[in-house]
């Protein structure tokens, strides 16, 4: 499949929104990270918008999404790329898994796969047993036999692998044992994020990913794809998430307190920059614009606890920021 060699010597990050509802603060402290990380090394930055789950979509979200980045201060080089409009680099990966034997079609419904295989205490995802595998010679033969439309699974290869993070250390994963051969292409033909998140920072030539440590098991996924494409493996940094005052993650399910109400209120985004900054040991003042701490940033250097953010830190925007 096509591809671009990362030059390991110049980094390129990237800023990957899903635009399924607004972003939070703790978008806003990723995504601040993330680009302090590459343009404080001279790299450069990409944009993407990872808007394959159709289903979750919300008319403007696009825009909106690239509106409240941009007011945060962030910028980064060439057009965005939004990864519905040209899938066919998707589309030929998947095509090459099949004939090399890799992937293999899969009819399991969610409530198939969670009558065999519940999880056990602890785990929070259900492991894929491996029903399909070598049941059908083609995706039409799967079809035909069941009268469902299959996905498409990655035959996974078995043991362990270890996952070298710039913020976590080593860690290691065994994906076969820990959730299964994973999903590449839904029963609805929709992408799968593992794969998609995959062949895209291959195109665009993404060798640094930073990103909020809950999508740290996602890395030996993607790694596993990545092995299976023979496509090289970027640079991991995953980062403590923000939390409230109950250690609950931000989220937007939640209605946590998003960007765009921020801005709608009055409040000056330097106030959220400013507040990343000490959330990593940089106090700055009230008011810092992103291009302010480019010269001290260092990724290696931020806590590796979690980030709290409750009504007194909101209070504190709040009372400085106002424009």
């Amino acid at each position: 499949m096509s591809k671009t060699t990362p030059d390991p010597t110049r980094p390129v990050g990237r800023l990957a929104p899903s635009p399924t509802g607004r972003l939070h603060l703790g978008h806003a402290r990723s995504f601040l990270l993330a680009w302090w990380h590459a343009r404080s090394r001279a790299g450069s930055i990409v944009l993407r918008i990872e808007d394959l789950d159709a289903t979750r979509m919300r008319e403007g979200s696009v825009e909106a999404t690239i509106e409240d980045l941009r007011w945060l201060g962030l910028d980064w080089d060439g057009e965005p790329l939004l990864q519905s409009r040209d899938t066919r680099a998707m589309e030929e990966a998947c095509q090459h898994l099949l004939d090399r034997g890799l992937a293999y079609p899969c009819v399991c419904t969610r409530g198939e796969i969670e009558a065999l295989s519940a999880p056990h205490a602890g785990e929070v995802e259900q492991r894929y047993p491996g029903t399909c595998r070598g049941r059908f010679a083609s995706m039409e033969a799967a079809r035909q036999a069941t009268g469902r439309d299959p996905a498409l699974r990655l035959r996974v290869p078995e043991g362990a692998i270890e996952i070298e993070d710039g913020v976590c250390g080593s860690r290691e994963f065994d994906v076969a044992r820990e959730v299964g051969d994973i999903v590449l292409r839904r029963r609805d033909e929709a992408f799968a994020y593992q794969l998609a998140v995959v062949v895209d920072d291959a195109r665009q030539g993404v060798n640094d990913v930073v990103r909020g440590d809950d999508l740290l098991p996602s890395a030996a996924r993607q790694w596993r794809v990545q092995e299976l494409l023979r496509l090289p493996h970027p640079r991991w940094w995953h980062v403590p998430l923000v939390v409230d005052e109950q250690g609950e993650r931000l989220a937007k399910r939640r209605d946590s307190i998003t960007l765009a109400s921020l801005r709608e209120e009055g409040l000056d985004p330097r106030a959220i920059v400013a507040w990343v900054a000490r959330s990593i040991g940089e106090n700055r003042g009230a008011l810092v614009r992103p291009r302010d701490l480019l010269q001290s940033f260092s990724l290696e250097a931020i806590p590796r606890e979690p980030v709290r953010f409750g009504v007194e830190d909101l209070a504190v925007l709040r009372k400085s920021a106002r424009t």
